[in-house]
């Protein structure tokens, strides 16, 4: 568990960092503008295999629980559970994933919406839907396979 915090707050203090580097340029343009994630020159970025096995099993755990959550069927104890699991996988990919510095930036853009979704499914979030949650890493995911280069990924079909 303090491995798991340590992890996440260290990718919560590099994303920051990462963002306003990205987005100041060499001449400090655009430094308000808000991040976006853009292919490399046309193409889909590079992946490894430690970022397409955590994010190969973020997909089957969210796929496994988006009907029950749409339905309203999970307990907060199943929320909880699923949270813990998306975290484990997220550290994972923090810990192992090692992309070049250009794709690694743009990844912290989607894993950071997963860390943010993540908060919501664990009910850390004010006035949003555990539910919501869920939706918003399956979207996370869905920018994945637009971005990144992983053969075989899979789309999630989002409830309506």
């Amino acid at each position: 568990m303090k491995s798991r915090m340590l992890t996440f707050a260290a990718l919560a203090l590099a994303l920051p960092l990462t963002t306003m580097a990205a987005e100041s340029g060499p001449h400090g343009h655009g430094a308000h503008a808000p991040q976006k994630i853009t292919l490399n020159a046309g193409k889909k970025w590079a992946t490894d295999d430690a970022l397409r096995q955590g994010m190969s099993s973020i997909s089957k755990t969210v796929v496994h629980n988006l009907p029950a959550a749409h339905a309203g069927k999970l307990s907060a104890a199943e929320y909880d559970a699923l949270g813990k699991a998306l975290s484990t996988q997220v550290t994972y990919i923090v810990q192992n994933c090692k992309l070049d510095p250009k794709a690694d930036a743009q990844l912290h853009i989607i894993v950071g919406d997963i860390v943010n979704s993540i908060d919501v499914v664990e009910g850390k979030a004010k006035n949003a839907e555990r539910a919501l949650g869920v939706v918003k890493v399956a979207q996370a995911l869905n920018s994945y396979g637009k971005y990144f280069d992983h053969a075989g990924w899979q789309f999630i079909t989002l409830p309506h």
